[in-house]
């Protein structure tokens, strides 16, 4: 089976959850034997990137115009590509390298699947942009998919609003691979980060306003007299909110106890996982968030909003679910740092569950099925 990735990036600064979910299922597709190409922009890509690969194939487009991710490539290039694979599989959605593939893939009659990992809701900057491109080809482009697959199921209302049919959804979650775990060393990560040996509430994500920064760091200052041993480490690139973050941990007169490191990745930021007390996930908005899946396979335990598409961890006791806001992050941070001994079993329990359920290697027959059922 010959299947054809699409994705705007795959450098994790720039895409984020988006990037490292396309990297891992294509790798984990090829590891199975698909004959698995990515086709991709140039953005924030690196060698060491395309090396972790293994053995599937990418097809890298040179960008124009790095803000929207626009593709130098010619439709000719593109038309070769769709009418190689068997299946095509959309990632995101806000995406012109989509559209065209899309385009493509309509005029030689090839099945495709869409998976936007959460992107369906218009939300911050480019409204009107957003909108116009729906209109131009969004709508379409997710109604005539061949199948839809939410990686939660809060996800499947946001197709029904695109209009997609219930049966047209399938549910397919974000995985993790264990080998990418490496040996536990927190101790030597603390040192090369100057990290220092205070207790840590953790936070990895863009800062960007609908991953929820701010309500973190609002809460974090809220309980400074309440929590006094704790500090506070932002690990992400900055997306516009690192000098309001900064101005903010100044004004609430925390800013000796907040930490600013910039993107972390590859083994250190397991590293950081295992260096950390809690992680806390206070997203406005998400679908599924990947770094519970890290933190999970670490053994960290996870305090998240909502909003997140992750609730059920809260039910296998495997972390604690909040409101998007700052005094539900406050309860929870005083809940779960309260109680030690609750906090480590919950680190556990969240481990056990990411291995049973989330390894990419048992998430692959899942696809294969829906690509069979494709052709």
């Amino acid at each position: 089976m010959k299947v054809l990735n699409v994705n705007n990036v795959l450098d994790p600064v720039t895409g984020g959850g988006t990037a490292e979910r396309t990297l891992q299922m294509s790798r984990a597709l090829a590891r199975a034997g698909v004959a698995c190409t990515i086709l991709t922009t140039d953005v924030g890509l690196t060698a060491e990137r395309v090396r972790e690969l293994g053995h599937a194939e990418v097809v890298i487009c040179p960008s124009f115009w790095k803000r929207f991710f626009a593709p130098r490539v010619t439709y000719g290039r593109i038309r070769e590509l769709v009418r190689w694979a068997d299946v095509i599989h959309l990632m995101n959605h806000w995406s012109v390298l989509n559209a065209i593939v899309y385009l493509a893939a309509s005029r030689l009659g090839k099945p495709y699947v869409v998976c936007p990992a959460g992107a369906l809701p218009i939300y911050g900057r480019s409204r009107i942009l957003k909108t116009l491109y729906n209109w131009m080809v969004g709508y379409a482009l997710v109604r005539r998919a061949r199948f839809c697959i939410a990686i939660t199921p809060a996800e499947i209302p946001q197709f029904e609003r695109y209009g997609v049919p219930r049966e047209k959804i399938r549910v397919i979650p974000n995985g993790i691979r264990l080998d990418d775990v490496p040996a536990p060393d927190p101790s030597a990560f603390r040192r090369r980060f100057a990290w220092g040996e205070a207790p840590t509430i953790l936070f990895i994500g863009r800062l960007n306003h609908i991953k929820g920064p701010d309500l973190l760091l609002e809460a974090f200052a809220n309980l400074k007299d309440a929590l006094p041993g704790y500090q506070l480490v932002f690990i992400g690139p900055d997306d516009g909110m690192l000098a309001t973050l900064k101005a903010m941990a100044e004004r609430r007169g925390v800013a000796n106890r907040v930490r600013f490191l910039g993107f972390v990745g590859g083994t250190d930021k397991y590293q950081a996982y295992f260096a950390a007390s809690l992680l806390v996930i206070p997203s406005r908005q998400e679908a599924m968030s990947i770094v519970v899946l890290e933190a999970g396979a670490a053994g960290t335990p996870v305090l998240l909003t909502d909003q997140c598409g992750f609730s059920e961890i809260g039910q296998h006791q495997a972390g604690e679910v909040v409101g998007a806001s700052v005094s539900g992050l406050e309860k929870g941070l005083l809940r779960m740092l309260g109680d030690r001994v609750a906090l480590e079993r919950m680190g556990t329990a969240l481990k056990a569950y990411v291995e049973q359920r989330f390894l990419w290697d048992n998430l692959v027959p899942s696809y294969l099925a829906l690509y069979r059922q494709c052709l």
